[in-house]
C-alpha cells in the first residue's frame, strides 16, 4: 500500500491514477493522518461507445415514415384539435 501526502496527490492525480493497477490501494494523509483510501476496481466489461451494436437484428416496416391512414390528402395543411 503506497502512502502519499495530499499536496502530493492534487499534484500528481492523473498520473496516479493512470499507474495504480485494480487492487491496488493508495493512502492519501493529511499531516500525517489517513484522509482517504484510492483503489483502482477491476472492470467487469469493456466500455461502450456510440455505434458500436454489432447485431443488426431489427425489422422496420417499408412504409414507416408514411402518413397515417386517412391523412395522405392532408399534406403541407395543419390540422387543429
Amino acid at each position: 500500500m503506497t502512502t502519499i501526502s495530499l499536496e502530493e496527490a492534487q499534484a500528481r492525480l492523473p498520473d496516479l491514477l493512470a499507474r495504480l493497477q485494480p487492487g491496488e490501494e493508495i493512502t492519501i494523509t493529511e499531516h500525517g493522518q489517513p484522509l482517504a483510501q484510492v483503489k483502482k476496481i477491476e472492470r467487469t466489461s469493456c466500455p461502450s461507445r456510440a455505434g458500436c451494436y454489432r447485431k443488426a437484428e431489427f425489422w422496420m416496416a417499408p412504409d414507416f415514415d408514411a402518413p397515417p391512414c386517412g391523412l395522405q390528402g392532408l399534406h403541407g395543411m395543419i390540422l387543429l384539435p
